[in-house]
């Protein structure tokens, strides 16, 4: 398998036994090892790569342990700590890995909680770690800018030049990707003023302030809608687009275990357009891997996780006439409507999974 499909399954074990993680132990051996040894590619059954319980006595410190140390040619190139799945990681968690910092090799570390990894190096002051990471990745929500960055750390591509070359460029647009994100929740006086002084000529008084509060929230979500609306439409006119790419999208349906002959389930092409809609739209909240589509006799069904329990929505395009789509509430009931074309079903979509 290549690098991202590797990072796939992981996350899909995540999702499915996180829960189930109650200790630190547990974690490592379920999914950080996995972490190390499927996805990074290092074999952590050889001490001369993987260092389990690595030890490195410090002036302040002696007998403390990093969980993992990884090695190259015998010089030690990234610490690992680890923390319980789920457990909300911190500075606090981090000590042993500021401490090794500064008397090891090492120009990364990771502080993880199984499906949390966060990547620090030393950017603000030489061989001193940051106390902001550079790079966030989260096995249950998969950034799919962040995979390229992430498998620099792989046994095969490891070049501890290029990671740190790039972690610059990363911190700063992970931070401002998250003020962004901050801004379009609850956008703050100086942006507000900012926008409103391009657009009205007259006194911000607090009162217009106010005004132009809601104003600058609602045109931040608007756009943001504008841009799923353009990338949905670039995705369905696009005229690279050929029938290759609907092979390849009625290839990911999970159809059911029966012989062929017998089966009264058939997929339609209308049902593949439908599944590459809605694909199209949710790609804005999460990771296209994670929408799985399964056809039965009575519906086209799309999930989140292959998981029943995840329903993202139905197709009920077997009608001769009426043909409708059930949406579901945080209650997992399904209100069906019946949108008679792209745009309208853009917009059920937006206004129902996406503001969950």
């Amino acid at each position: 398998m290549e690098f991202a499909e590797h990072l796939q399954v992981l996350s899909k074990k995540a999702i499915q036994i996180g829960a189930s993680l109650e200790t630190e132990e547990a974690t490592k051996n379920a999914l950080v090892m996995p972490f190390l040894h499927s996805v990074l590619g290092y074999d952590v059954f050889d001490p001369g790569e993987v260092v389990p319980e690595f030890t490195a006595d410090t002036a302040t410190k002696k007998g403390e342990k990093v969980d993992y140390a990884i090695l190259k040619d015998g010089a030690v190139q990234i610490l690992i700590e680890c923390k319980r799945f789920g457990e909300k990681l911190a500075l606090k968690h981090a000590g042993q890995l500021f401490r090794y910092f500064s008397v090891t090799n090492a120009r990364i570390a990771i502080l993880t909680n199984g499906h949390e990894y966060q990547l620090f190096t030393d950017l603000d002051a030489p061989n001193k770690m940051d106390e902001k990471p550079f790079l966030v990745l989260d096995l249950l929500s998969i950034d799919e800018h962040l995979v390229p960055e992430v498998k620099k750390l792989t046994k095969q591509a490891f070049d501890v030049e290029s990671v740190v070359g790039a972690a610059g460029e990363l911190k700063y647009l992970s931070a401002i990707k998250r003020l962004l994100d901050k801004q379009f929740q609850e956008p703050e006086e100086e942006l507000v003023k900012f926008l409103a002084s391009h657009v009205y000529d007259g006194v911000l008084s607090p009162k217009v302030k106010q005004q132009f509060t809601v104003i600058v929230k609602k045109a931040l979500k608007q756009f943001l809608s504008d841009s799923v609306n353009d990338r949905l439409k670039n995705a369905l006119t696009s005229q690279d687009t050929d029938d290759s790419t609907l092979i390849a999208s009625s290839a990911e349906l999970v159809v059911p275990q029966e012989d062929d002959k017998d089966s009264k389930i058939e997929t339609t092409q209308e049902e593949i357009d439908g599944y590459n809609v809605v694909k199209a739209i949710l790609r804005a909240q999460f990771e296209v891997g994670r929408i799985v589509a399964r056809d039965t006799q009575s519906y086209f069904g799309v999930l989140l996780d292959d998981n029943n329990r995840k329903p993202l929505c139905r197709l009920h395009f077997n009608g001769k006439s009426t043909k409708y789509v059930g949406l579901f509430d945080e209650d997992k009931n399904e209100t069906v409507v019946a949108p008679t074309k792209t745009d309208s079903l853009t917009r059920h979509f937006k206004s129902s999974i996406l503001s969950r």
